[in-house]
């Protein structure tokens, strides 16, 4: 791979880096290193990186990594991170242009301050790139409930526009083919008054730090809710059934392995209380799985994305 790769091969004007250590770039710190990242300088030199990649190199786009376990042998592919070069945000009217590595919570904070009410992402953890193709969603909000369009180079380095109905967008998936890199968002919102929606975010960040160990080394939720299984993952969906219950309910909450725990404040999640490894973050998570279904029955699914070799 080292020689398909070589700089003398290929001269993109991004940064293109051999056997970069990724466990800098996720929250939980922890994983093995890329066979090469790549962070483009724009579109057009992302379209012609992945032109001229061949079909054999495995691509794998990545976010801010903050629903992401990268397992401790590392990824054999070429990670896509993209940078300052689509982070943009620019309001129109009622719709919010975001660039696919804008952090959510800067996408809400300046859709409020110009009186577009995206308030839902304001404490979703990530980018907007992973919360379009996870559908994330909170307070009863998904990105379902507001995504337009969004922009997207595929694999063989084309640049397309897709409406948010091509996603099939369910609960926390999309049916975005396989290295496929979004590069930007389109948003409706409703208007509303600046100051009022900056309340309501504050009131957002309040309940969520007095719930959920939001100053740990964690990944978000862990596991997806039950109940979420066949959902469509819009507003108006229910999931009675939370996994953070099940958790207890198998004595799962506090439990830990190495250096991984599930937390004690909010037990659907993973955090690292320092010196993990991904085997044991991962290793925990499966002794959770596994203790869940033995008490309840109910097989849960994982919502942190596992990549790499053991």
């Amino acid at each position: 791979m080292t020689d398909m790769l070589s700089p003398s091969s290929y001269q993109p004007r991004g940064a293109l880096t051999p056997q970069r250590a990724l466990s800098e770039l996720t929250w939980l710190r922890v994983g093995g290193p890329a066979d090469w990242l790549f962070q483009p300088a724009d579109t057009d030199d992302l379209c012609a990186f992945l032109a001229g990649l061949p079909e054999t190199v495995a691509v794998f786009p990545m976010g801010v990594g903050s629903n992401l376990i990268v397992r401790d042998g590392g990824l054999r592919a070429v990670v896509i991170r993209l940078g300052r070069g689509f982070n943009g945000i620019e309001i129109e009217g009622t719709r919010i242009r975001a660039g696919a590595a804008a952090l959510d919570a800067h996408v809400a904070r300046k859709a409020a301050a110009g009186g577009v009410d995206l308030t839902f992402l304001r404490t979703i953890p990530g980018s907007v790139g992973g919360a379009v193709r996870m559908n994330a969603g909170c307070y009863g909000t998904y990105v379902a409930d507001h995504l337009v369009e969004i922009g997207v180079v595929t694999r063989a380095g084309e640049a397309r526009r897709l409406h948010a109905a091509d996603l099939h967008l369910a609960y926390r998936q999309s049916a975005l083919p396989e290295g496929w890199v979004i590069t930007d968002a389109v948003f409706e919102g409703l208007p509303a008054e600046p100051a009022d929606l900056e309340a309501r975010m504050a009131e957002q960040i309040a309940k969520r730090d007095a719930s959920q160990p939001s100053k740990e080394r964690s990944a978000g939720s862990t596991f997806r809710n039950p109940s979420g299984s066949s959902s469509t993952g819009r507003a108006d969906d229910v999931h009675d059934l939370k996994a953070w219950k099940v958790i207890d309910d198998a004595g799962m909450r506090g439990a830990r392995l190495g250096g991984a725990q599930m937390s004690e404040m909010h037990s659907n999640f993973l955090i690292n209380v320092g010196g993990a490894s991904a085997a044991d973050l991962e290793g925990l998570g499966e002794e959770v799985r596994k203790k869940v279904l033995l008490n309840s029955g109910i097989e849960l699914q994982w919502e942190i994305m596992r990549v790499g070799e053991r």
